[in-house]
C-alpha cells in the first residue's frame, strides 16, 4: 500500500512522515512517533485509553486514521505537563485525589476531563459522570475520578482544592 504524506503538529512540534492510508492515530503516535502515553485499550472505541486532543478537542485515537490528522495539532498526556516537567493542574488533582490504581486509564481520563472543563468550568458531579461515559476504569469505582476533575477545574481556574478532595480515601 502506498504511504501518504502527513505532517500534524503533536504536543507543540511539527512532525512530518509518510504513513500508510490504514495506520490509526494511535498506532501513529506510539509507534512511530514513540508518544506511548497514548494507550492501546480496546480498538473499539468502548475504553477512552487512547484519548487525546485533536485541535483542542478530544477524540479517540483508536477510531481515526493518521491521515485524518494531517494539518491538525495533536495533544498527547506527554504533552500537557510544563517544560520544567511541573504536572499539568489536571494531572496533578488525579495525585492529588487518589483518582487511580492500575493507572492504564489514567492518560485517557485526564485527556477526556481537559475537554470536560473547557466546557463546563465548575462540573458538578452529574455533569463530570456523563461526560466520561466514554471512558472506562477497570478499578477505581470513578468517585476519586470526579473529585479530581471538579478539584482540576479549581485548580485551572485559579483556586485550589478543598481539603476533603485532595486527601479523599
Amino acid at each position: 500500500m502506498a504511504k501518504k504524506p502527513i505532517t500534524v503538529t503533536v504536543d507543540g512540534v511539527s512532525c512530518t512522515d509518510d504513513v500508510e492510508p490504514r495506520t490509526l492515530l494511535v498506532q501513529y503516535l506510539r509507534d512511530q512517533l514513540g508518544k506511548t502515553g497514548t494507550l492501546v485499550g480496546c480498538d473499539t472505541t468502548n475504553c477512552g485509553a487512547c484519548t487525546v486532543h485533536l485541535d483542542g478537542r478530544s477524540v479517540k485515537s483508536c477510531t481515526m486514521f493518521a491521515v485524518q490528522a494531517d494539518g491538525h495539532a495533536v495533544t498527547t498526556i506527554e504533552g500537557i505537563a510544563s517544560d520544567d516537567g511541573a504536572l499539568h493542574p489536571m494531572q496533578q488533582a488525579f495525585h492529588d485525589s487518589h483518582a487511580l490504581q492500575c493507572g492504564f486509564c489514567t492518560p485517557g481520563m485526564i485527556m477526556q476531563s481537559l475537554d470536560i472543563v473547557t466546557e463546563h468550568p465548575d462540573p458538578d458531579e452529574a455533569t463530570v459522570r456523563e461526560n466520561l461515559e466514554g471512558n472506562l476504569c477497570r478499578c477505581t469505582g470513578y468517585q476519586n475520578i470526579v473529585k479530581a476533575v471538579q478539584a482540576g477545574a479549581r485548580q485551572m481556574a485559579g483556586g485550589t482544592p478543598d481539603a476533603t478532595e485532595a486527601g479523599a480515601a
